[in-house]
């Protein structure tokens, strides 16, 4: 228990720093949602559950998705391309050709 306890908080202090050293947004977002569920792991290691519960649902849950709508409306996070819009369309042109006659 004591192996699991300490490799948890290596990759929680890993986690940590890796947030403060990443240069883009994304990806910052991304580990600090990893940071939170490390840490509700280590509040159940701890015999925490109701710390726990809510670290997952608050740190990881809705932090995540308020810092990911926020990359979004800062145009961070492109929205994804149909591929209608992007690929050219069709036009029928007239043939000249009147009544199926060949």
């Amino acid at each position: 228990m004591q192996v699991l306890m300490a490799s948890m908080l290596i990759l929680l202090l890993v986690l940590a720093v890796s947030v403060t050293i990443t240069k883009k947004l994304l990806p910052a977002v991304i580990i600090f949602m990893f940071y939170s569920l490390v840490m509700s792991a280590i509040w159940l290691i701890l015999e925490s559950p109701d710390l726990a519960i809510t670290e997952a649902a608050v740190g990881a849950g809705i932090t995540s998705v308020l810092f990911f709508v926020t990359l979004k409306r800062l145009k961070i996070i492109a929205p994804p391309k149909n591929d209608a819009q992007s690929a050219p369309q069709e036009t029928s042109e007239p043939s000249g050709k009147e009544g199926g006659q060949a």
